[in-house]
């Protein structure tokens, strides 16, 4: 067994950071596509952080980690159409005067809440419509209506024990609709504009013992609005949970589990990067150790290491495991993995489990194989979408979904347009639902021209947009069996921004085909991905000798209005 220690350091985008709070730059920081966020903890895969093993194994799907604060709940809010209306200064203060604020449900959009105006588009920008002022005649990317921007100001009081301090407090904000800027105890905390992957900001500074007070102020448009053009209710808020949660200062940073079959596809090739990180500026000895059980408990795989830090270091384990049960859509078998982290006394700081699962997703002449056997996808798109709390979905509906995909023998979805909730994955890995994970990137009202002025994915003043947000996807899902594609995004044309996320994403990992239904059958899509193509043009496709690869329709059948009259035939 080797072992490899790679330093590195992980520093977020503090730049402009402090003249976030005085307001004067903000128009002008939430136009602007290369400041993507300010002060954000570094995507990483989704676990929670637990004080021993046997907690992280005995938590249920609403844990949020041993030492963990929900915030969901009422919040106080203040609610206005107009951008320079928005509250400025004070809000944010421990002593606020709030008394005269509504009362809002986070998580829940405002607009599902009697504040604003929800807005169904299809293929334009929801602040665009000719001859309706204040919408705008046309869009102007990166601009956005400076008069006429909905801003919603949240302020929540919440408790901080003793026991915390001392140690790293994160918080995080799951999915926020809007450029939104965060506050703690009359602080600037930071900025976010991906709506759909989670923020998260270190908060070990500002935070004290006892009463804190948490601010968020969030513009419904920003740059990132023309990067969130999907079809479906256009909405704005805190849409996902909100919650604080205490972890060691070394403490595991990030993991990715390796689970493919061999070539004979009967054995795991099991292969874990563990990064260990340090925030307290010391050199610190620790051991990480794993420990890979059956359904049954029984321990298939473990190792240990040592290590020392003061920033970052990661380490490697591998072993082959033989016999392993398949993971798939219909024999969706799970193993457990539990990482223990000590330090250099062998007492406990951290302990993590996620479920894993082994499989191999290829393309092999032309077909698109699991554990080396073709896969008919028989799939649907799915929105994030509840008709009372608008983008807030539950346990309960997600599990309704799954159960109904199971009944009629769907085994694919595709998470249009956008990643879904964590906890969305987590259950796809145990019905056993093959997922196309999608970027959040749609830009369909800019079209698709490759010149100038045209489609936003061959403008290089949103390339880092483009890639913030592909990054933000494939590190927070890279650990579930579920995921068998990426996909680059939806309706957003092809150009030079998405040449450079399809080549990051194989570098990254290199185990998950990658598809985009506007490269064609460009070289950067590993299947061709069209929508709507008729049973006739399939047939000829398949028939065509110069076809290079398989063909899997990402959109058909769109049943709004009076449609589906030949859903039989394909």
């Amino acid at each position: 067994m080797k072992k490899y220690l790679l330093i590195s350091l992980f520093a977020g985008l503090v730049i402009g950071a402090l003249n976030a709070q005085d307001q004067k730059n903000r128009y002008a920081e939430i136009t602007n596509p290369n400041l993507i966020a300010l002060n954000k903890e570094p995507a990483r895969a989704s676990f929670f952080s637990f004080n021993n093993v046997n907690e992280s194994i005995n938590a249920p799907n609403s844990s949020k980690g041993s030492e963990s604060l929900l915030l969901n709940g009422k919040w106080k809010f203040h609610y206005t159409d107009n951008f320079n209306d928005r509250p400025m200064e004070g809000f944010y203060e421990e002593n606020f005067n709030d008394n005269g604020w509504n009362d809002i449900n986070v998580p829940g959009n405002w607009e599902t809440q009697g504040f604003g105006v929800p807005i169904y588009v299809n293929t334009g920008y929801e602040f665009v419509s000719p001859g309706y002022p204040p919408y705008w005649d046309r869009p102007n990317p990166p601009l956005v209506p400076k008069e006429f921007n909905p801003t919603g100001t949240y302020r929540k009081e919440f408790e901080i024990p003793q026991s915390w301090i001392g140690k790293d407090i994160i918080l995080s904000s799951d999915g926020t609709k809007g450029a939104a800027y965060f506050y703690l105890n009359g602080k600037f905390l930071g900025m976010t504009k991906d709506s759909k992957t989670p923020a998260r900001f270190n908060i070990s500074r500002l935070a004290k013992a006892g009463k804190n007070v948490l601010a968020i102020q969030i513009h419904r448009f920003s740059d990132a609005t023309y990067l969130e053009c999907q079809d479906f209710w256009r909405l704005s808020g805190l849409e996902r949970d909100v919650y604080i949660y205490a972890r060691p200062k070394t403490h595991i940073a990030d993991f990715f589990a390796h689970t493919p079959l061999d070539e004979n596809y009967k054995n795991g090739k099991f292969a874990l990067e563990v990064t260990i990180a340090n925030t307290d500026n010391t050199t610190e000895n620790f051991s990480v150790s794993y420990e890979l059980k059956d359904k049954d408990g029984k321990v298939v795989s473990n190792g240990s290491q040592s290590g020392n830090t003061k920033e970052n270091t990661s380490i490697t384990f591998a072993n082959d495991i033989p016999n392993v049960k398949q993971w798939s859509a219909e024999e969706p078998n799970l193993y457990t993995l539990a990482i223990e982290l000590k330090d250099g006394n062998n007492k406990t700081l951290e302990a993590t489990t996620v479920k894993v699962g082994f499989r191999t997703v290829e393309i092999k002449d032309k077909q698109f194989l699991v554990n080396g056997k073709p896969v008919l996808i028989k799939g649907v798109n799915t929105h994030e979408h509840d008709e009372y709390t608008g983008h807030y979905v539950s346990e309960e509906l997600i599990r309704k979904d799954f159960e109904l995909f199971r009944k009629y023998n769907v085994n694919t979805v595709r998470t249009s347009h956008y990643p879904q909730p964590e906890l969305f994955y987590k259950l796809a890995d145990e019905y056993g639902i093959y997922v196309i994970d999608e970027a959040n990137i749609e830009s369909h009202g800019m079209g698709y021209d490759l010149r100038k002025g045209g489609t936003l994915g061959n403008n290089l003043l949103f390339l880092e947009s483009h890639l913030n947000r592909t990054r933000n996807m494939v590190e927070r899902d890279k650990n579930h069996p579920c995921v068998i594609t990426w996909s680059l995004g939806n309706e957003a044309g092809n150009g030079y921004n998405f040449y450079e996320t399809y080549l990051w994403i194989k570098k990254r990992d290199n185990s998950r085909p990658v598809q985009y239904e506007r490269a064609g059958l460009e070289w950067n899509t590993d299947i061709y991905c069209p929508m709507y193509s008729s049973p006739a043009d399939i047939e000829r496709y398949a028939r065509n000798p110069r076809s290079d690869r398989p063909l899997i329709l990402c959109e058909y059948a769109h049943a709004m209005g009076n449609s589906l009259g030949n859903f039989i035939d394909y």
